[in-house]
């Protein structure tokens, strides 16, 4: 799909945020909507593309602090790829045509990203998902990696990022079985932050995201970076990127303010700077 084919078509994804300066609940959170409920919001390149750009947009607004990701409709997250497009891509166009490199600009957000999933969060929908931060799903959520049934596998982390979620074994039999997860098992492999009941997802992941973005955002941003890290050094390595992390935040206002407001004992005010 070219740029003006892109420019042609309705928006794909839906970026909702209050003004900047507006007090009250979703103070510094944005909610970002995935809008093809009539394909259960698959993700073709286009929608990828629309998605990556709002999501680097928002991390460069010091109005937002977190960013909830979720699907239009009660069925689908996003429930895959659109196979139609990519029934036709060979090895010389997806390389040439280089779509998924947004899926590591996604990675590289570094706000908060938290997906509220309801329904089906299969294929690209379940890499969407566990691209993210946190993950709060619906009592109905079913997650997995069904690419074996079409004759490939994951292309956009689902066998890695499974893996270092719940572990080879689970990964491995979803991945070579097509099973999904339902919610409840996703929880308690690791994979999902908390479940909620469907009527209360997006909600839920906002009150979540206003939480957090209640916190002084570089510390945020900081702890984010730590903690992905720790999948990928080793233990050593990671200790030394935390206690630099560590030492680095006592250069910032945030730091002598959070300080300051405990030993005073009065509510905090952060600058993120």
């Amino acid at each position: 799909m070219t740029d003006l084919d892109r420019a042609e078509r309705p928006p794909s994804v839906r970026v909702a945020m209050p003004a900047a300066g507006a007090a009250g609940p979703l103070d510094g959170v944005a909610l970002v909507t995935l809008d093809r409920p009539k394909v259960l919001n698959a993700l073709d390149f286009a929608l990828i593309a629309e998605l990556t750009d709002a999501l680097e947009t928002l991390d460069r607004d010091p109005a937002c602090r977190a960013v909830v990701i979720t699907g239009s409709g009660e069925r689908a997250f996003a429930a895959g790829a659109d196979i139609r497009e990519l029934a036709g891509q060979t090895p010389a166009s997806l390389l040439a045509d280089d779509h998924f490199h947004r899926w590591e600009r996604i990675k590289r957000i570094r706000k908060p990203l938290i997906a509220a999933v309801r329904g089906f969060a299969l294929g690209g929908g379940c890499e969407l998902a566990m691209t993210c931060d946190l993950i709060v799903a619906a009592e109905d959520a079913q997650f997995g990696q069904p690419e074996i049934r079409l004759g490939v596998i994951p292309g956009a982390g689902g066998t890695q990022r499974l893996a270092r979620a719940i572990g080879k074994a689970k990964a491995m039999e979803m991945v070579l079985t097509a099973r999904p997860m339902g919610a409840r098992e996703a929880a308690a492999h690791g994979l999902v932050t908390r479940v909620v009941a469907p009527e209360d997802t997006v909600a839920s992941a906002l009150e979540l995201a206003t939480e957090i973005a209640a916190m002084p955002p570089l510390a945020v941003i900081a702890a984010k970076q730590a903690v992905n890290r720790a999948e990928e050094l080793s233990l050593d390595a990671g200790l030394e990127f935390e206690r630099r992390s560590f030492y680095g935040l006592f250069a910032s206002e945030d730091q002598k303010e959070g300080m300051a407001a405990f030993t005073e004992k009065r509510p905090a005010t952060w600058k993120g700077r």
